[in-house]
C-alpha cells in the first residue's frame, strides 16, 4: 500500500502538523544526575524535527513521582530554562513538541526518595524491577536493578498535592516553549494505577467503579487545562496492558469512559497504545480503538508496533488520524524522510539506550 496517507497535514485539536509521523515519547535518560535537560537533549530533539510532532520524553512532574536514572522533570525554574533550550532547537529546526507530563507513582523506588515509600492509588506493588541509581564511578553499559515495593496508599493530601503537580508541570511546560502538553496516564504509571481495576482497590470516591476510578484522571486534566488550552493538550493510555502487574476487569469500559473524560474536556487527541503485534508489549485479544471512538470525536493517535505501510493503512481505514513512531525514531533521525522514500531503517544499538551520553543518542546518521 502507498504510505502517502502518512504524509498529509493534519489538525489534532489546535495543533497543525505537516505530517501524520510522531515521535513518540522515548525515556533516554541523558538528563544529569538532577534531572535537568541537557545540551544533548536539544541536540537529539532537533535532529528529529520533521516529524508532525515530537512527543518528548516522561518527563517528571513531582520529586515524589521521580523514580528513573537521568530521566528529566519540569518542577523547577532551572529545569524550565533547560527545556527552554531543547524547544527552541526543535523550532529552529521547524519542528513542533509537547512534554509529556508524568509521575510514576508505584513505580518510583526508595533509593529516589531518600528511603521513603513510593505512593500509589492502593498499597500493591508492581511487578518486575527497575533501574536503580548508580553508584558515583560506576561507567558500565549495565544500570543496577532493584524490584519495586509495596507503595504506601495515598490520602487525600497526597491526592490534591499529586493533582496540582500536573497543574505546574502543564504551566512550567508552556514556559519552556513547548507547544502543548500529553497527560501519560500509561504504561502502569500513576494515573493508570487509579484507572485499572486490579491496581485500584481504594473504597473511596477515587475507587470502586469505573467513574470513580476515572476521577483523578478528571481532576489532573482540569489542572493542566487551567493553564494550557485544551487544544493544545493531548492523554496517553494504555487500557489494555498488563505490564508491571496492571490490568482492568472491563478495558472496554474503561476505554469508553476515559474517551468521555476527554472528550468533556475538549482535549486535542488521545494517544492509545494498542500494538499490532506483540513484542515490547502484548497485542490485546480485544482492542479498544472502536470503544474509545464511541465517546471522543477528537482526533486518535495510535502507536505499538507499526511501519510504513501498517501505519498509511491504519490511517486510510479511519482507525487514526496519526501513528506515532518509538524504537524507530532511536537510530533513525531522519525517519520522516526514510519512510517517504522507502529507504531502509538503521538499527538501534540497545547497549546504549540509556546509558553512553552521545554515543547511541546523537550520532546516529541520517540516510543521505
Amino acid at each position: 500500500m502507498s504510505i502517502d496517507p502518512l504524509f498529509q497535514p493534519v489538525t489534532l485539536g489546535t495543533l497543525e502538523l505537516p505530517n501524520r509521523i510522531i515521535m513518540a515519547p522515548l525515556t533516554r535518560a541523558r538528563a544529569d544526575l538532577g534531572h535537568v535537560p541537557t545540551a544533548m537533549m536539544a541536540t537529539y530533539y532537533a535532529q528529529r524535527a520533521d516529524s508532525g510532532l515530537i512527543v518528548s520524553e516522561a518527563t517528571a512532574v513531582d520529586p515524589l513521582g521521580m523514580g528513573w536514572y537521568r530521566a528529566p522533570g519540569i518542577w523547577t525554574d532551572e529545569m524550565v530554562a533547560a527545556w527552554r533550550r531543547v524547544t527552541d532547537a526543535v523550532h529552529a529546526a521547524g519542528g513542533r513538541i509537547v512534554c509529556q507530563l508524568w509521575h510514576m507513582g508505584r513505580l518510583v523506588l526508595p533509593d529516589y526518595l531518600n528511603s521513603a515509600l513510593p505512593i500509589a492509588p492502593s498499597a500493591i506493588a508492581g511487578e518486575g524491577e527497575t533501574f536503580a541509581p548508580r553508584a558515583a564511578g560506576d561507567t558500565s553499559l549495565l544500570l543496577p536493578m532493584k524490584p519495586y515495593v509495596v507503595p504506601r496508599e495515598m490520602n487525600e493530601d497526597d491526592i490534591a498535592r499529586a493533582v496540582s503537580s500536573y497543574g505546574r508541570g502543564a504551566a512550567n511546560a508552556m514556559a519552556a516553549g513547548f507547544d502543548g502538553v500529553e497527560i501519560h496516564a500509561a504504561n502502569g504509571y500513576l494515573i493508570d494505577q487509579f484507572l485499572q481495576s486490579r491496581t485500584n482497590l481504594r473504597s473511596d470516591d477515587y475507587g470502586g467503579s469505573v467513574e470513580n476510578r476515572t476521577r483523578f484522571l478528571r481532576e489532573a486534566i482540569a489542572a493542566v487545562t487551567a493553564h494550557v488550552a485544551p487544544g493544545r493538550v493531548g492523554l496517553r493510555i494504555s487500557p489494555t496492558s498488563a505490564r508491571k502487574g496492571m490490568g482492568d476487569e472491563n478495558p472496554q469500559l474503561l476505554a469508553r469512559t476515559i474517551g468521555k473524560a476527554a472528550q468533556d474536556a475538549g482535549l486535542a487527541y488521545v494517544h492509545l497504545i494498542e500494538p499490532i503485534s506483540s513484542g515490547f508489549m502484548e497485542k490485546p485479544e480485544r482492542p479498544v480503538i472502536e470503544d474509545l471512538r464511541r465517546d471522543f470525536a477528537g482526533a486518535v493517535i495510535q502507536n505499538g508496533s507499526f511501519d510504513g505501510p501498517a501505519a498509511s493503512a491504519c490511517i486510510a481505514a479511519g482507525q487514526a488520524d496519526a501513528i506515532s513512531f518509538g524504537r524507530p525514531y532511536i537510530a533513525n533521525p531522519d525517519l520522516v524522510e526514510r519512510l517517504r522514500a522507502d529507504l531502509p531503517l538503521a538499527p538501534a544499538n540497545f547497549d546504549y539506550a540509556y546509558v553512553g551520553e552521545e554515543a547511541g543518542y546523537t550520532d546516529y546518521p541520517a540516510a543521505t
